[in-house]
């Protein structure tokens, strides 16, 4: 850690010293560490910190994609993360919990993130598979989440969130074989961003950035490189699709949009009583299929034979490619 950060960091949180702990683990494509780092002195008795160091030779990436646009791409995500935590996170409540920021400082090329460790805060659970109930913890603090953003302009975040919006993945459609899919990429993506009803979306909502508490009862988010604007539903389907099989898709998507409207509906009375949560609903539900549809298209082009790419997610995209311009036409979008 750098003695400059270091310094302000102890002078946050009131300390007589910081003492370099583990590495959780690396950044992706080798862009940095997270680490914990016990605090001496203070009320806090330790923290983590995200240390953003970018590769000085060409980047290491599982699949191959270590170009210069994925290069930008990252480091943006990076300063997104910075925007998220310095000017955003701060108003996001119990519901859709978030770990405090205590520190963010640029350093030359380096960035640091020092956050609360959500461990000591009772949110140790890490999962890759989950119950119907911690599913449904997930779910309701989406609903939050998004209820919490509605209508609220993405500023110093992505204009359109996720890690697979169509703008930033130019090489990926270049790469998708000619297809259907390919030739409706545009509208599905205009369709999505022209929805009346936009928030901010996490942008990375897989389960593994859930941290469940011990009884199991509550949860808290991490990872928001790839926050930004837009519908709702595009973080429901990547959720669902990190920790269900096809089957399961098939079998709950009903309970599951109706359990996350319900929860839209209760967090929007409190966040925004002059919304009318049924407009929302009609307007999200039938965006559903094409956020499928948008996520599917992303990763026939990234990484074809991927296991997500299931029976179902096959059948909402063929379904949404297959009705497209009237679905553009219901929405009004020209």
């Amino acid at each position: 850690m750098k003695s400059t950060f270091e310094a302000a960091l102890r002078e946050k949180l009131q300390a007589t010293g910081l003492v370099e702990g583990d590495t959780l683990q690396s950044l992706w494509s080798g862009y940095g560490t997270i680490r914990r780092y016990g605090v001496e002195g203070a009320t806090v008795r330790s923290i983590i910190v995200k240390h953003v160091r970018p590769p000085s030779g060409a980047a290491e990436h599982p699949r191959g994609w270590n170009t210069e646009r994925s290069h930008q791409r990252k480091l943006k995500s990076y300063e997104v993360e910075s925007a998220w935590y310095r000017t955003w996170s701060q108003r996001c409540a119990v519901d859709c919990r978030v770990p405090e920021c205590y520190a963010v400082d640029a350093v030359g090329t380096e960035l640091y993130i020092a956050l609360e460790d959500l461990d000591a805060a009772g949110f140790p659970g890490r999962l890759s598979s989950v119950t119907p109930a911690e599913l449904a913890l997930c779910v309701r603090w989406l609903a939050h989440f998004h209820a919490t953003f509605l209508g609220v302009s993405p500023q110093g975040l992505w204009d359109v969130g996720t890690y697979w919006h169509l703008d930033t993945r130019p090489d990926e459609l270049e790469r998708m074989e000619g297809s259907s899919l390919r030739s409706a990429a545009t509208s599905i993506d205009l369709l999505l961003r022209r929805a009346r009803f936009q928030t901010f979306v996490h942008g990375d909502a897989k389960i593994a950035n859930f941290c469940f508490a011990r009884d199991r009862e509550s949860v808290a988010a991490v990872d928001f490189q790839y926050v930004g604007g837009g519908c709702g539903m595009k973080d429901l389907i990547y959720l669902l699709g990190s920790c269900l099989s096809s089957e399961q898709c098939e079998a709950l998507e009903g309970r599951i949009l109706t359990f996350y409207f319900g929860a839209l509906a209760e967090a929007l009375e409190v966040h925004h009583p002059d919304v009318d949560a049924a407009e929302v609903e009609r307007e999200w539900r039938a965006l559903y299929a094409p956020a499928w549809a948008d996520f599917t298209r992303f990763l026939k082009g990234w990484s074809p034979d991927h296991w997500k790419l299931n029976r179902y997610a096959e059948r909402l995209t063929d379904r949404t490619v297959a009705s497209i311009q009237q679905l553009l036409a219901n929405a009004g979008v020209e």
